[in-house]
């Protein structure tokens, strides 16, 4: 693969990273403090929007640095997976830049969806209006009542009906379903028990105003509720929408989610890099500014090896993301599957080790909210999960490097 950056995508870079230097920097920490302050409760109907995040969402808007995730030169930028993750990593080092430029989680997804697999009734109704961030949306896939790291065993149900789709089913940790703007839910539900097992499920697109739809309650994440996004359990009780709002039709939900969380694993393995590139900066300017015993912190101890091997992970799963990247563009995601589960794996790993060193070197300051560590800690954990556990991905490089031995595994009796 090609290591240098295509010139568009260099030119993004620099507008990106002047763009947060100059508009977000300034603001975000007194916007999160802000948010902090505010925090009480679980109440999302009493949630806000920050007139100033918005503001910023028009100026990035007004400078062309909008929908740069969608390889629709039309409606996004057209970049290629390689082109947009360097965009992916500069988003990743703030918590409020990726919806500033429009290109945040679980939308980005969602919005990938509709413009791959959408009618056009559906993407005159949903994905247009996502893309202007007029709305936002959430992803009810996993169940409180089942394993859903394995995705067949859901339970919750989206049956035909005539001319309708019934739902029925609980749901939890959709993110944004909180937020003051979410308006409609991709829902992935069993349709067919009795069909081939990757095609017994199908998505479909609920509005979270249709009746019967009630979130429950907003779940708290190491003790915070995240919000104006939030992550909630939500119930389907006989919900009816029209049968055009499945999204390509009856038992395609595994084949869509295939297509949509290639892509978005690199998002997160990107956003994962920046915000590790953050905290090793955070890191080192601790260590050189604190003193202790007499010296800087960076003299202590194996601090400067550690700021080494911290160096070394980074680089490496950059490295190895944008291999999948360039993999994904290559030959698509299915052919990428061994590539996409790695840095799954690594990604979010590494994140959550070099916030652990950098809190470590904050000492009692790295666990408040003075500084992003806690936040950032949080976020790798949760990204562990989040897509699939790490044992999961494990499982699946492991099925794809056995395959290799197949017939020596028949001989042996071994089931793949």
């Amino acid at each position: 693969m090609e290591f240098a950056h295509s010139p568009r995508a260099q030119d993004l870079i620099e507008r990106v990273r002047q763009f947060m230097r100059e508009q977000v920097a300034p603001v975000e920490t007194a916007l999160l403090h802000e948010q902090q302050t505010a925090r009480s409760s679980g109440d999302w109907q009493k949630w806000t929007v920050s007139p100033q995040v918005a503001a910023l969402k028009a100026q990035a808007r007004a400078a062309g640095l909008w929908n740069l995730f969608l390889p629709d030169a039309e409606l996004g930028a057209g970049l290629s997976h390689v082109e947009y993750a360097p965009l992916a990593e500069e988003m990743g080092r703030s918590f409020i830049a990726p919806e500033v430029f429009n290109c945040n989680a679980p939308d980005t997804g969602n919005m990938e969806v509709l413009w791959k697999y959408g009618s056009p009734e559906q993407k005159e109704r949903w994905l247009k209006p996502l893309l202007a961030a007029e709305i936002r949306s959430a992803f009810c896939m996993t169940e409180p009542d089942v394993a859903s790291s394995d995705a067949t065993n859901m339970q919750a149900t989206a049956v035909l009906d005539g001319d309708e789709v019934v739902i029925n089913g609980k749901k939890w940790w959709s993110t944004g379903i909180g937020h003051p703007d979410c308006k409609v839910a991709i829902f992935m539900g069993l349709s067919d028990p009795k069909a081939n097992r990757h095609q017994q499920h199908s998505m479909v697109l609920v509005p979270l105003d249709a009746p019967g739809v009630k979130i429950q309650r907003m779940l708290t994440v190491f003790g915070e509720y995240d919000e104006p996004y939030g992550h909630g359990e939500v119930h389907f009780e006989n919900v009816r929408v029209p049968k055009e709002n499945l999204i390509k039709g009856i038992g395609k939900g595994f084949e869509i989610a295939q297509g949509r969380l290639g892509p978005g694993r690199i998002h997160h393995c990107m956003r994962c890099i920046g915000a590790a590139e953050r905290a090793l900066e955070l890191m080192i300017e601790r260590g050189l500014t604190r003193v202790a015993f007499g010296k800087p912190l960076i003299n202590l101890g194996a601090n400067r090896e550690r700021i080494a091997e911290l160096r070394i992970a980074i680089d490496q799963a950059r490295l190895l993301t944008l291999y999948a990247a360039w993999k994904i563009d290559k030959v698509g995601a299915l052919a990428a599957l061994t590539e996409i589960s790695a840095i799954k794996v690594v990604a979010p790993n590494v994140l959550q080790q070099v916030v652990d060193e950098a809190i470590q070197m904050h000492g009692g300051a790295g666990l408040s909210n003075d500084f992003p560590l806690a936040a950032m800690f949080a976020n790798a954990r949760v990204m562990r999960l989040a897509d699939g556990p790490d044992a999961v991905h494990r499982g699946m490089i492991a099925r794809v490097e056995l395959g290799k031995y197949a017939k020596l595994m028949a001989e042996r009796g071994i089931r793949a």
